[in-house]
């Protein structure tokens, strides 16, 4: 069978505002050009598809069952052909704030601050990406949001948050299983995040707890999964404090204990040394380092 080349643009355009008015003359007039010219382009799409796209009634048009079938076909290719223009080649359009990171720190961190930027900036765009595990080595990202020691080298560190660390859980699971002392821990699901180094058996250190195994428990790939069972009563997160300022300030999660250890390490803002910012991404950071 063989396949059909794509008709020329002019005609699918034609096609298309010619099938919104059902009126060669509206059609023409759209477009700039005579009614000759338009009815001449369908034409030849029909003969170009072999397949007729109209049919010609003493008042007006309508479309064939064919001409129903291709008109969202050609609407949404115009369209996305037109977005993907605009975006690429608009030249008074500035160009978005480019970051990388943490979904967690997104979420719980970030998220709720950004109501403020857009209102102060709402021309300035955000374009975030949640790195979990994978990182593009080539990606033109502005900015990273990195948790660690602030030590990377080629990069410029500024730091955003400083942490503690302590257990959290929902209001139904200590309904369940009271949490009166550290030990009763042993009778929880622990929920460790992989990825940080200041984890459970960390915590049970500083707190003089021997009883409870630091391995038991179910593991997760980020702190936002963690969060979320603690939430619905699976187990006991360990948090760290500036992910869980609104969740604590919500009652969804509880604090069973007044223990909190002091993380070594937190979450960062990261640039490539050597790298100028656009104008926009300075405006991020000032506001960034005002909020913090």
């Amino acid at each position: 069978m063989n396949q059909k080349t794509l008709p020329p643009l002019n005609w699918l355009r034609t096609f298309e505002v010619s099938a919104r008015s059902l009126n060669f003359t509206k059609a023409a007039q759209e477009l700039h050009l005579t009614q000759g010219a338009v009815s001449q382009q369908i034409r030849l799409l029909e003969r170009h598809l072999g397949v007729a796209l109209f049919v010609r009634l003493p008042r007006g048009l309508a479309l064939t069952d064919e001409g129903m079938s291709y008109l969202p076909v050609v609407q949404d290719s115009i369209s996305r052909l037109a977005a993907a223009t605009n975006e690429l080649f608009n030249q008074d359009q500035r160009p978005p704030v480019k970051i990388r990171g943490s979904l967690s720190f997104f979420v719980h961190w970030l998220a709720p601050r950004l109501t403020e930027f857009n209102q102060l900036h709402p021309n300035i765009d955000i374009r975030y990406i949640s790195s979990l595990w994978v990182k593009d080595s080539d990606a033109d990202d502005d900015f990273e949001i990195r948790w660690g020691n602030g030590k990377w080298p080629g990069y410029l560190s500024h730091r955003l948050s400083w942490d503690t660390l302590f257990p959290v859980c929902s209001p139904a699971l200590l309904e369940r299983v009271p949490l009166v002392t550290t030990a009763d821990l042993a009778n929880h699901t622990l929920l460790h995040v992989l990825g940080y180094e200041e984890g459970w058996g960390y915590w049970l250190s500083m707190a003089n707890e021997e009883r409870v195994d630091p391995a038991h428990g179910m593991q997760l790939d980020t702190l936002l999964a963690s969060l979320r069972l603690a939430e619905v009563g699976v187990g006991v997160a360990l948090a760290r404090s500036s992910m869980v300022e609104d969740l604590l300030a919500s009652g969804q999660l509880v604090e069973p204990f007044s223990l909190r250890v002091p993380a070594s390490e937190s979450f960062y803002l990261v640039q490539k040394s050597g790298t100028d910012l656009s104008y926009e991404a300075g405006i991020f950071f000032d506001w960034l380092e005002r909020v913090k």
